[in-house]
């Protein structure tokens, strides 16, 4: 079966976890919770890097 992604590296950073929802232990008036999204400064929310292929290399 054809995929329609082929394999992107995941970020090692976050494993692939891009984006994350932090409880700062407060609530709202109708009682939920207060949640802030974090996104992975790596991979800048995707969950996926640039293949090394891809990247300048200089030297030898």
């Amino acid at each position: 079966m054809p995929q329609s992604n082929p394999s992107m590296p995941i970020c090692r950073d976050c494993d692939g976890f891009a984006t994350v929802a932090i409880d700062t232990g407060t609530r709202h008036t109708d009682g939920t919770r207060v949640t802030l999204r974090v996104d992975c400064p790596t991979c800048k929310g995707t969950g996926h890097t640039r293949p090394a292929a891809s990247l300048v290399r200089t030297g030898r």
